[in-house]
């Protein structure tokens, strides 16, 4: 008997659980908190958002949302995270999604027991599945510096993941912080911190450069260009793809580099480093604010840090500055308390699967929204929740395992040569060539 279980209620969990029902699948969504929403459920119970109370998406809520279900006119281009919470609650009301989701139920091992899996969970009860779907997220275990700089720092020391409210008396109001790190979330909270009347001074610490992209272009939301993830391929899309890879992404890196320089100018002419990558190499950064900020002096570019020395910050220039706190935007571990070693074990954030999906050792397993993608997650899982969807159903067949082992050895390669070498790198993906490959994946009939 086919019964599938879904371990969380995020996004991703959300795609899954819809797209099972609409083929007709039965199944079960755990989620160990007490609502849905993940990481954009601010102060979420299940101790795993890393939402701020300031928090906006950076994809337009067209490009963002479910494609069976439009966010409401109403919402900005670009909505704050109680709306996105809200817009799952009326995704669950509107499909009947609540009969088939389970709230506080906090799985504490997922074991493959002869052709099904068992969940325990941490009150001791255990349930058994035919399949198992993994949709607990990529965004909860920080990864701090490793190594850390050297020496002591008298001050506090905080990860992003547990950043609040910029404004909170007890957070960083009135302190001097660097803010270490170039991606989304160093560049927003920097950008709140430098606000008048928050904190005392913000130096932003950048090891190394990215591109950064403007959230408008000529009063565009900047990702107007392109098709919704799950949208079918435009006829110049489709003349696009007769040319090879290489010779698409050449193009891409020239129009999008173009595009940016002439909106908001170059990463150096701001003080920060300039980007040793060109634009499809490595995740960019979106922010409509950094360059101001820089530009008004209430943000300062700093370097790498050097070393700590007491309350002081030593930077790789040599210069010196006393410093209240340094909050480290140093991104995530991937990983999954539940599942053993022998099941996944993503040692620097690399993990091994058919598609970013499947687990060539297992044929009831499958992972969604395990990606790093430049546009929104939420799409990208609703497609690869209907590839799992037509698996389940005997509607799609997987490659040998031999065969399914090689192309995830070529991607990996692929990779490598692609995109700057990165635990930030190791999920990553191109949306619109993931989505054209997933597409032509659901031809494959069993």
């Amino acid at each position: 008997m086919t019964r599938v279980a879904i371990i969380g209620a995020g996004a991703s969990g959300l795609a899954a659980s819809r797209v099972l029902q609409a083929h007709g699948i039965d199944f079960v969504c755990f989620e160990k908190g007490s609502a849905v929403g993940g990481l954009w459920r601010f102060r979420n119970d299940n101790g795993q958002s890393s939402a701020y109370r300031s928090l906006h998406i950076n994809t337009s809520k067209r490009k963002m949302e479910f494609d069976d279900l439009a966010m409401p006119d109403d919402y900005p281009d670009f909505p704050h995270h109680e709306q996105i919470v809200d817009y799952f609650e009326t995704y669950i009301k509107h499909f009947d999604l609540t009969p088939h989701l389970r709230f506080g139920h906090e799985v504490e091992r997922a074991e493959p027991e002869g052709d099904g899996w068992t969940l325990t969970f941490t009150d001791g009860r255990s349930e058994q599945f035919s399949h198992l779907i993994v949709a607990n997220g990529h965004h909860w275990d920080p990864k701090w510096p490793d190594p850390a700089p050297p020496g002591q720092f008298n001050g506090i020391i905080n990860h992003s993941h547990y950043f609040v409210d910029p404004s909170a008396p007890d957070e960083l109001r009135g302190r001097r912080v660097v803010v270490v790190g170039m991606g989304n979330s160093a560049m927003d909270i920097a950008c709140e911190l430098s606000r008048k009347g928050v904190a005392d001074k913000v130096w932003l610490s950048a090891r190394s450069g990215v591109h950064i992209m403007p959230k408008y272009f000529g009063g565009q939301v900047l990702d107007y260009l392109v098709r919704h993830p799950t949208a079918r391929p435009d006829l110049k899309e489709r003349l696009l793809h007769l040319l090879p890879l290489s010779v698409r992404r050449r193009l891409f890196n020239a129009v999008v580099e173009r595009l940016v320089e002439r909106a908001v100018g170059r990463p150096e002419q701001f003080g920060l480093p300039a980007p040793a990558h060109r634009f499809y190499q490595n995740h960019p950064t979106v922010s409509n604010e950094i360059h101001a900020r820089l530009g008004s002096g209430d943000l300062l570019p700093k370097p790498a840090i050097k070393a700590l020395h007491g309350d002081e910050v030593e930077f790789e220039d040599g210069s010196r500055e006393q410093v209240d706190a340094i909050l480290y935007c140093t991104g995530y571990n991937i990983r999954f308390p539940f599942l053993s070693a022998d099941v996944i074990d993503p040692k620097d954030n690399r993990v091994a699967l058919y598609k970013r999906i499947f687990d060539a050792r297992f044929a009831n397993l499958y992972y969604v929204g395990l990606v790093q993608p430049l546009c929104a997650l939420m799409p990208i899982a609703q497609m690869q929740a209907r590839l799992v969807a037509a698996h389940i159903n005997g509607d799609y067949r997987l490659p040998a395992q031999k065969d399914m082992e090689q192309s995830v050895a070529n991607e990996l390669e692929d990779m490598q040569t692609s995109y700057t070498q990165s635990t930030r790198h190791t999920i990553q993906i191109d949306c619109m060539e993931y989505t054209w490959d997933l597409r032509k994946e659901m031809k494959r009939r069993a």
